[in-house]
C-alpha cells in the first residue's frame, strides 16, 4: 500500500492544498486546521452551510505569523495574525475548542462571501480544528467501490477532505483496522473509529455546488453505521499518531500490528 494523496488546509472548510510530503507531530500536521470559523452566534462554521468558500485558498506563513486569503483573481486579503478575545467554539457537540479570536480584514471578504457574518478563530492547542483525531486515511478502493455502487465512472475523493489516501488495500480495508498500529513514511500512527460524514461532502471540491447526494450513496450499499456520533454513513477512518515524522506521496503504507 503507498500513499496516493495527501490534503491539509491552514483554514478548516477552505480550499484544500496538497503538499508532496508533511511532517507530522503528535497534534497532526504542521499548520494543518490550525484555524477555523465562527458565526455570529459562536457556532463552527463548515462547508455543509455553505459552498462559498470550498474554492478560497488560506496561506499561512508560521514564521512571520502571516495570513494570507486568495481566491483564483489573486489575493483578497492578508495581514499579521494577532490574538484578540478568548473563544469557545463546540464541535458538533463532541468537543469545545478553546482559541483566541483572529481578526483581520479576512473577516468581511470571508462574511461577504459566505453572505453572514463570520470571524476567524486560531486554535490554542495545535491543530484544535480536528474533529476527533488529528491523522483520517481513506483508501482508494474505498472511493472506488462507492462509485461502482451508484453507477457512477468515478467519485472525487477531496470532497471528503482527508489527510492521507492511499493506493493497494481492498476496498473499506481501513475499517478493519481500528486498534492496529500502522507505519505511513516515517509516522506510526493507531488507527481509531469511522468518519462520519456530514452534508459537506455533497459539495464538488472545486465549485462547492451540491453536485451528489453522497450519503445516500453511501447508505445504499452500507447503511447506517455507529461512530462517536452516533449512527451514520462512515466513509474513512480516523488515527492517532504514536511517533512523529514525515509522510510523502509514495510512501509505503503498512499495518505494524
Amino acid at each position: 500500500m503507498r500513499v496516493s494523496r495527501l490534503s491539509i488546509t491552514p483554514v478548516k472548510g477552505l480550499a484544500l492544498h496538497h503538499p508532496p510530503s508533511v511532517d507530522v507531530t503528535f497534534t497532526g500536521v504542521a499548520g494543518d486546521r490550525l484555524f477555523y470559523l465562527v458565526d455570529d452566534r459562536d457556532a463552527l462554521f463548515s462547508i455543509a452551510k455553505t459552498g462559498a468558500l470550498v474554492s478560497i485558498r488560506a496561506d499561512y506563513d508560521a514564521a512571520a505569523e502571516r495570513l494570507t486569503i486568495s481566491d483564483s483573481g489573486g489575493i483578497l486579503a492578508e495581514g499579521p495574525v494577532t490574538a484578540g478575545e478568548h473563544h469557545s467554539a463546540n464541535f458538533f457537540a463532541y468537543k469545545d475548542v478553546r482559541g483566541r479570536l483572529a481578526p483581520g480584514p479576512w473577516d468581511a471578504v470571508l462574511s461577504d462571501l459566505a453572505g453572514r457574518s463570520l470571524r476567524l478563530v486560531r486554535a490554542e492547542d495545535p491543530h484544535g480544528g480536528h474533529d476527533v483525531e488529528p491523522l483520517t486515511l481513506l483508501g482508494d478502493a474505498s472511493t472506488a467501490r462507492l462509485a461502482e455502487s451508484a453507477g457512477l465512472d468515478g467519485v472525487d475523493s477531496r470532497r471528503f477532505r482527508m489527510l492521507i489516501e492511499f493506493e493497494g488495500a481492498a476496498p473499506h480495508a481501513e475499517d478493519d483496522w481500528e486498534g492496529r498500529q500502522i507505519q505511513i513514511g516515517t509516522v506510526v500512527a493507531e488507527v481509531g473509529g469511522p468518519v462520519q460524514r456530514c452534508a459537506g461532502t455533497t459539495r464538488h471540491p472545486e465549485t462547492g455546488e451540491v453536485d451528489l447526494k453522497t450519503l445516500s450513496l453511501i447508505g445504499d450499499y452500507r447503511g447506517r453505521q455507529d461512530s462517536v456520533f452516533g449512527p451514520g454513513f462512515n466513509f474513512g477512518v480516523y488515527a492517532r499518531v504514536v511517533t512523529e515524522g514525515r509522510i510523502g506521496l509514495g510512501d509505503d503504507l503498512g499495518l505494524l500490528t
